[in-house]
């Protein structure tokens, strides 16, 4: 359920997406009803890089974890993300794109890259530049606890 996962409340936010279903692209609408990596890691593993951004003008509120191997390589991914369906879906994205790739190759990752995968609307392209903030955020923590 996904109030459960996000602390939010499922049926105003399914009610909102059904009422501008035509406004959101279906890969908004997957990202938001099957999202992938939801959850987190330990932020004292050492192996673990946080990134806690948020958006003060509409509330969104994104937690991004990376574990990253020895090699430099993220293994996994985890979110956690209190907003709206395109910032779920923002995040969930971010975290698919980020496994498989090294820290370098993920720190390339741009909101316009995100936005444009989801076909966000131009009134949501403040979600996309979350997802990317807590991606750079996660490195920025991954390096600071790796030196």
């Amino acid at each position: 359920m996904i109030s459960s996962r996000f602390g939010i409340c499922q049926s105003a936010i399914t009610k909102c997406i059904k009422q501008h279903a035509l406004a959101y692209h279906k890969n908004v609408i997957d990202h938001y009803e099957n999202p992938r990596n939801v959850g987190s890691f330990d932020k004292k593993d050492m192996s673990v890089g946080t990134g806690l951004v948020g958006a003060p003008a509409c509330g969104d509120v994104m937690k991004l974890q990376i574990k990253v191997d020895e090699n430099g390589k993220i293994i996994d991914a985890k979110f956690k993300t209190f907003g709206c369906g395109s910032a779920i879906a923002s995040s969930s994205l971010a975290t698919e794109w980020v496994k498989g790739k090294t820290i370098d190759e993920a720190a390339k990752i741009k909101n316009s890259d995100i936005a444009k995968e989801l076909k966000l609307p131009p009134v949501k392209l403040h979600c996309s530049m979350l997802a990317e903030d807590a991606i750079q955020a996660a490195i920025k923590d991954y390096k600071k606890k790796s030196t």
